[in-house]
């Protein structure tokens, strides 16, 4: 008989303790503990011989601390005699690195992808990747779930929608807001930007019209915030009144949270649970964390009965 395992890495407790409650599974603790020098060890306390077992861990900061763990418990679970290992991978890290952008520089989210794979994972499901090829990096089955639902029915039950634009913040993200215009019935936007360095970016211009109204701007991730700041003034500029913003991954790397507090452009920033949110974000007033639980448990659900996961987002 078939059986479900849960297991929580220590990167987003609170996502998989969740998960878990829709699920209406235990989780198992890993047993994760570091030696002096920082190797780190884990014991699964459970049998999952023959179990189907799922791995919940977001490679947030400390990135590779995450990471190495994650591989960790794949390889135990491996050697456990799972019958299948499914990475829950809410936030794809070094998914930023996806070609080389200059000579001699590493594709790391393949490399990821490869380190997953070796290490015995079966399937990966993650959430809204930074960019869909990524998927194609990886020779096991990948899920990649977004969160639009979660922030269309808030976007419904808590935004004026009557004087509403939305904005893609570069070139890249317009196929993102044209799925959210498509469904609201709104025009979108799109900012022209020049980037000029890592985590640099200087907005330049508005294509379409913003002017007297409300906007939204939609992106996948927040890092330090210097992008979102600097669109937030290039929009006020051309006219836009309220200013929010949805970005699944609140990623938020210093200096962000003194970046946000201090703009007063910004109305509101809007980001998922894939990341656990600082206390210095916290403090800032200015963030809305919504759940992807439920989304996430769907899509385990449906995994380990063979049911489309597809089917969750048409």
């Amino acid at each position: 008989m078939r059986r479900i395992v849960l297991v929580s890495g220590t990167s987003n407790k609170t996502l998989s303790n969740k998960i878990s409650e829709f699920l209406d599974v235990p989780l198992v603790d890993p047993q994760i503990r570091r030696f002096a020098n920082g190797e780190i060890f884990c014991e699964i306390e459970k049998n999952v011989r023959g179990a189907d077992v799922f791995i919940v861990q977001t490679t947030s900061a400390p990135v590779n601390d995450n990471l190495m763990e994650l591989l960790i418990m794949i390889d135990a679970l491996k050697r456990a005699s799972a019958d299948s290992i499914t990475a829950v991978v809410p936030h794809y890290g070094y998914s930023r690195q996806d070609r080389k952008a200059s000579p001699r520089t590493p594709i790391s989210s393949k490399l990821v992808a490869d380190l997953l794979t070796v290490a015995g994972a079966s399937r990966v499901i993650t959430m809204d990747l930074h960019a869909g090829q990524i998927q194609g990096f990886f020779n096991i089955p990948f899920d990649n779930i977004f969160a639009s639902p979660v922030f269309l029915k808030y976007i419904k039950d808590n935004i004026d929608l009557s004087n509403l634009t939305l904005v893609s913040p570069d070139a890249g993200g317009v196929e993102r807001v044209r799925w959210y215009a498509k469904r609201l019935e709104k025009d979108i936007a799109m900012i022209d930007k020049r980037r000029t360095g890592p985590n640099v970016a200087k907005a330049m211009n508005i294509v379409g019209d913003v002017k007297d109204k409300d906007v939204i701007i939609v992106d996948d991730m927040i890092d330090t915030a210097g992008t979102l700041v600097e669109a937030a003034a290039t929009l006020k500029k051309h006219g836009a009144k309220k200013i929010f913003v949805f970005a699944t991954h609140g990623v938020f790397s210093p200096p962000a949270a003194q970046r946000i507090s201090e703009c007063d452009n910004l109305d509101q920033v809007i980001v998922t649970d894939t990341i656990p949110l600082t206390g210095e974000m916290k403090d800032t007033g200015k963030i809305t964390v919504l759940s992807t639980a439920e989304i996430l448990s769907k899509a385990i659900h449906r995994t380990f009965n063979h049911d489309s996961v597809s089917s969750l987002f048409i």
